[in-house]
């Protein structure tokens, strides 16, 4: 399986060996986490979503006063040629963007040249085992900044917090803060009762997720309800089903949370419907259906 490490890799407008992708020491997403990136799914080697990933990408480097240096054509044809150059057809784009190399100050250097990194690795959307077996997760206090509506490369927060969800041997961790949750550590989270779709509302404390925007629209189609409202932890384990979405994930269960079994550790009636609702949408934009 190809991945980042083995393959073609984007750097600065020059297509090169992952062995060979440099940049400079002093660039400031390396001394100050000081850029975002977004990851863009692919299927039939083609991008899905992506006028939802696109608008989000250029709203992160927007509230952080980083000028996009390409449009979106020129993006795309970015992408195209690493997943044609790389061989894969379905997995993720990621691509990363920081304000540059510059003398080490905190404060936003303008006249810098962005540095611009990209490369695709390869993910199975559409079949997932977890999909029918569902996730087991943990909770984890949420201990990440205050804007986490901007796609910041600045991600120590969440590599604790999957670092806490590897040393507990399960799949992901719900993040909570004040006794409310607010999101997983690299997903969205959903809860249903009583036939309601339930999700935090968008705000700065959650990322405007691309998979949870669709989600909401395809309720209806799938009998359900909704609200996007605050909920506790006490909701989230009593809940009749609990899912999560992510880029590249699409829409997994959750069937077991901190060792406290959802819909009596089975996978629930409606998360199997939004997904089949989900893939039916990505394989017509990939041209598979």
């Amino acid at each position: 399986m190809i991945n980042e490490l083995t393959g073609i890799t984007y750097v600065n407008g020059e297509f090169v060996e992952a062995k060979e992708a440099k940049i400079s020491a002093y660039d400031r997403g390396f001394i100050f986490g000081d850029g975002v990136y977004e990851v863009v799914p692919f299927l039939n080697a083609k991008l899905v979503d992506n006028d939802d990933f696109w608008q989000r990408f250029q709203s992160s480097l927007a509230k952080v006063e980083i000028k996009c240096p390409f449009s979106r054509d020129e993006f795309e044809s970015i992408a195209y040629k690493l997943i044609e150059k790389n061989g894969i057809k379905s997995g993720g784009l990621y691509i990363e963007i920081t304000r540059g190399a510059a003398p080490r100050d905190f404060h936003f250097i303008t006249g810098l040249t962005p540095t611009v990194v990209a490369f695709v690795y390869e993910k199975n959307i559409l079949e997932n085992p977890k999909a029918t077996t569902g996730l087991e997760v943990i909770t984890f206090e949420d201990i990440r900044w205050k804007r986490r509506d901007i796609k910041s490369v600045s991600l120590l927060g969440q590599c604790i917090a999957k670092e806490a969800v590897h040393k507990a041997g399960v799949d992901e961790c719900i993040m909570y803060e004040n006794g409310f949750v607010t999101e997983a550590s690299s997903s969205s989270v959903f809860i249903i009762k009583d036939k309601v779709l339930i999700t935090k509302p968008l705000s700065n404390e959650i990322l405007p997720g691309i998979r949870r925007k669709n989600i909401l629209k395809f309720a209806h189609e799938a009998g359900l309800k909704t609200e996007e409202r605050n909920f506790t932890l006490d909701e989230l384990f009593n809940a009749d089903e609990v899912f999560i979405s992510a880029a590249t994930l699409m829409l997994l269960p959750v069937v077991k949370v901190d060792q406290k079994l959802i819909s009596g550790g089975k996978v629930g009636e409606f998360a199997p419907k939004l997904r089949e609702l989900y893939a039916k949408k990505i394989k017509k934009e990939a041209g598979l259906i």
